[in-house]
């Protein structure tokens, strides 16, 4: 099913003003697969959890957005979090956003609010090629 991105307008971040319409912004979906689902996938995902009133998530969209530009091939998953959210907590998630690289279940590493392009590049490059 296509899902519409989620209209945010326009945000500062980091002193600039940056339009949204420049990075659509996808929901953030409210059904996690397992662990086991996770294991089972097929090369590297990068999930990020969050929210979709999150300040702090939608700041993040334009970078999120920049450094996943680099690398289109890579499966992304955005799944929301919050109380009783099996998965957010099985992984240890306490901030939003937290991205995490996993591989086949495995994580090779995770950025917590991420504040730079170059943060989200160095997790991003520890895909295997």
């Amino acid at each position: 099913m296509q899902q519409e991105p989620v209209p945010t307008g326009s945000l500062s971040l980091c002193h600039h003003r940056i339009a949204m319409s420049e990075f659509p912004v996808l929901p953030y979906e409210p059904q996690a697969p397992t662990l086991a689902d996770l294991e089972a996938m097929a090369g590297p995902v990068l999930i990020e959890f969050g929210t979709d009133w999150c300040g702090h998530c939608q700041a993040a969209q334009p970078l999120i957005a920049q450094a996943l530009a680099a690398r289109p091939a890579l499966r992304r998953l955005k799944i929301e979090d919050g109380r009783g959210r099996a998965l957010g907590r099985s992984l240890g998630v306490k901030l939003w956003p937290t991205l995490i690289l996993l591989e086949r279940g495995q994580e090779l590493g995770r950025a917590v609010r991420p504040q730079s392009l170059a943060e989200l590049q160095k997790l991003l490059a520890l895909v295997r090629s």
